[in-house]
């Protein structure tokens, strides 16, 4: 899934914690002179100099001075009880790490007397077992919010599935013009309102129209159908004769956008059943290839797809976009995009526009960035 990838709330929540716990725990070396923390990964190790990739997009040379504390934690832990001590040939490319140390006279160089490691191996296997716990949830658009029932319904693929919260529900609301865990704040069931996406992660019932929320993830995002009238590979920008409003709209195509191409045989069997269901039919299994075509068996069908790019895509093809709201200084940013989607705008383009397609229908799962 290319850079868009999970990224575990708890996994950020760790590094705030481990920075504190660090400062309390590491004694004389928590403070140093002019003492500073940064967070990222590693790029680069050589002896014991580092290369760090910061959170901030900067790049930061660090030198792990003789007698340095260099600790390893798992993602997922609450304070450092467990953590144990490594050694700096421990080290590898892709590790995340938390550097306290002094800047040197240079400005840039940072000297660290003590290193909080999270292993690529381990948070590679926390992202696995999170992207996997995500889908057993369910992503769509927010047909009705009832506070005092503390439910919420979806559309789901043409399908309507009702989520119902708890008082240990926790919620998460993106930013506008962002799809990173690390740009979303707390919310409540009161933020969330009609024609936002939103995911819910969480136990389904059998047939797949109820399930019991323990997380949720929402935000306000553009629907965008239409046909591409430019492409522009240089700038990265796709501009597209919006169905909907009959005006163009140019979005952003970045490293980050998820773009697949539907094969016509099954968007095809999806036009077919989009039909059938607006006619108040039940379609055949056969119709989508999805055997019973539980709501978010179509989303992982999807994620299989291989990825596709700005050159696939040609003049005049029907594609449907989901991207961020965008704002004066920044133009929508395409989070989704499928293309191939003819049959599937022609069997049902108002359904299709506002339904089928959700910023996770290509990851099956809230997307975050890369570590």
């Amino acid at each position: 899934m290319r850079k868009y990838v999970l990224k575990s709330v708890a996994l950020a929540l760790l590094l705030a914690v481990v920075g504190a716990e660090v400062f309390a725990q590491a004694g004389s070396q928590s403070s140093p002179a002019g003492g500073v923390r940064k967070v990222g990964s590693i790029v680069k190790v050589s002896g014991t100099d580092l290369s760090l990739a910061t959170d901030q997009g900067s790049k930061v040379e660090v030198k792990v001075q003789p007698g340095a504390r260099l600790i390893r934690t798992a993602p997922g832990a609450k304070d450092l009880k467990g953590a144990t001590a490594i050694q700096i040939t421990d080290l590898q490319v892709g590790d995340r790490v938390l550097v306290l140390g002094a800047v040197e006279g240079d400005g840039v160089t940072l000297d660290a007397r003590s290193v909080v490691v999270m292993k690529l191996q381990d948070i590679t296997k926390v992202k696995q077992q999170e992207l996997q716990d995500w889908r057993r949830g369910v992503g769509g658009l927010v047909k009705q919010v009832d506070l005092q029932a503390g439910s919420i319904t979806l559309s789901v693929g043409g399908q309507t599935v009702v989520v119902s919260t708890t008082p240990q529900t926790t919620y998460k609301r993106y930013a506008p013009d962002s799809m990173k865990w690390e740009d979303a704040t707390d919310a409540k069931l009161s933020d969330i309102h009609p024609g936002d996406q939103l995911h819910a992660k969480g136990n389904k019932n059998e047939d797949g129209t109820k399930l019991t929320a323990e997380e949720i993830v929402a935000g306000s995002f553009r629907n965008i159908a239409g046909l591409v009238t430019v492409i522009d590979a240089a700038q990265g920008t796709l501009t597209v004769q919006d169905l909907a409003t009959k005006k163009p709209v140019t979005v952003k195509v970045t490293e980050d956008s998820q773009m697949k191409n539907l094969p016509a045989q099954l968007a095809q069997g999806i036009g077919m059943r989009l039909k059938l269901m607006k006619a108040g039919g039940a379609p055949p299994a056969a119709a989508s290839g999805q055997g019973a075509h539980a709501p978010g068996d179509l989303n992982q069908m999807l994620a299989r797809l291989p990825a596709a790019t700005l050159g696939d895509l040609t003049k005049g093809e029907a594609v449907m976009i989901v991207s961020t709201e965008g704002s004066a200084t920044r133009p929508p940013m395409a989070v989704t995009l499928l293309g191939g989607v003819e049959p599937i705008l022609t069997a049902a383009p108002e359904q299709s526009a506002q339904s089928f397609l959700t910023p996770w229908s290509l990851a099956s799962a809230p997307a975050g960035e890369e570590q």
